[in-house]
């Protein structure tokens, strides 16, 4: 059995990468600071920690069998490597995180200290068993594509090679774009295989869609479904700025092609399918069946155009994505519209009927409420 490391695994693509590793039959050890928000792990092993503490990297890289003993101190000549390791983990969001320049030093730290430990503890670990057969996927970003070929909502340039001259527009994107290089430099010098994804806007259920750090399809379908029908949304800018976005499922098939491929990358893994931002508002606004206004406010925007080019990733691992952005944000909606009903009817059905004695407080909203209507 084939044996994987994901972290970052509480996270939205880390968790979606352990349920689609344990459908491929590997075991799984998940690990990151917090469970997945929305869904129960699937991982084999779930291991709480933060990757800015290089002991607790180097003890999380080391695999030990398949009995979830992370904890247990067994004879070094046993301990092995994985077979993969995933890279998600990060300190990112949306552009409401990314692009005020309040976290700048944060995003850039953390996300650094998070790949050198990684790196610099896998190569000790295969210096001390004289084997690099562990296959490290890094999951960058577009946001490390130089901001001069972006300035045209038309006609963005992120083919793979224009990536330089370097120009990205956010401290995040240099961060990116830092940890690629850093990638590419530990495989180079010591012989780590690994490989490198450049996203473009991944999205879909089971990601975070409140809070500050969501993206846009997540943030403008929530202002949809709590929108009335003939209301009114804020949208950052003129909402002429465009941009590309990609199912979580597809994104998943596409790094799974990569890690399975003798192709390094770094490759775009992203739609072509280019709309503008009021455009995303007005699929959002169909699929609710309302009709919704914007009111276009001051905010952080980000570059003026984005769309990935998936020529590359079509020649070297023949893949293409299939889900049109209408399909995709229509199961989004309607996720997010499932959460914000499960929160109404936790916060003003249940208070207005005495909660039962019995074991309700053990029972998640839904099967609360229906306890609460027998009742």
């Amino acid at each position: 059995m084939k044996t994987a490391l994901v972290l970052g695994a509480g996270g939205f693509i880390g968790s979606h990468m352990v349920k689609r590793l344990r459908k491929d039959g590997y075991w799984v050890r998940g690990v990151d600071l917090k469970a997945p928000e929305f869904s129960k792990t699937e991982a084999n092993e779930f291991v709480y920690g933060d990757l800015r503490d290089v002991n607790f990297v180097s003890r999380v890289l080391q695999y030990k069998g398949q009995q979830g003993n992370f904890y247990n101190e067994i004879p070094h000549k046993m301990i092995e490597s994985f077979d993969e390791i995933y890279q998600f983990a990060a300190d990112m969001g949306g552009a409401g995180f990314v692009f005020t320049g309040e976290n700048d030093a944060d995003i850039m730290h953390n996300s650094v200290s998070i790949n050198l430990n990684v790196l610099e503890e896998q190569r000790k670990l295969n210096e001390s068993y004289e084997v690099n057969k562990t296959k490290i996927f890094y999951s960058g970003s577009a946001c490390m594509y130089p901001e001069h070929n972006q300035l045209d909502p038309n006609n963005p340039d992120c083919r793979e090679e224009s990536a330089y001259p370097a120009d990205p527009d956010s401290e995040y994107g240099w961060e990116k774009l830092f940890s690629e290089r850093l990638y590419l430099a530990y495989s180079r010098n010591y012989s780590i295989p690994v490989r490198i994804a450049r996203y473009h806007n991944i999205y879909g259920p089971e990601g975070t869609w409140n809070g500050g750090r969501e993206k846009a399809p997540a943030a403008i379908c929530r202002k949809v479904a709590n929108a009335e029908d003939g209301g009114t949304i804020e949208v950052w800018g003129d909402g002429e700025q465009t941009r590309s976005f990609l199912y979580i499922d597809e994104c998943i098939e596409a790094t799974r092609r990569l890690m399975d491929s003798d192709f390094i990358g770094p490759v775009n893994i992203g739609s072509e399918e280019m709309v503008t931002i009021n455009q995303l508002v007005d699929i959002a606004a169909n699929i609710s069946n309302k009709t919704i206004y914007k009111n276009h406010i001051d905010g952080p925007l980000g570059v003026r155009g984005r769309n990935s080019n998936n020529d590359l990733i079509r020649e070297k691992l023949e893949w293409d994505y299939y889900l049109t952005l209408e399909e995709g944000i229509r199961k989004t909606y309607n996720w997010i519209h499932r959460q914000i009903s499960l929160i109404e009817i936790n916060q003003n059905l249940i208070p207005d009927k005495e909660e039962p004695k019995t074991t309700s407080k053990e029972l998640n909203p839904i099967s609360r409420f229906l306890k609460w209507m027998d009742d």
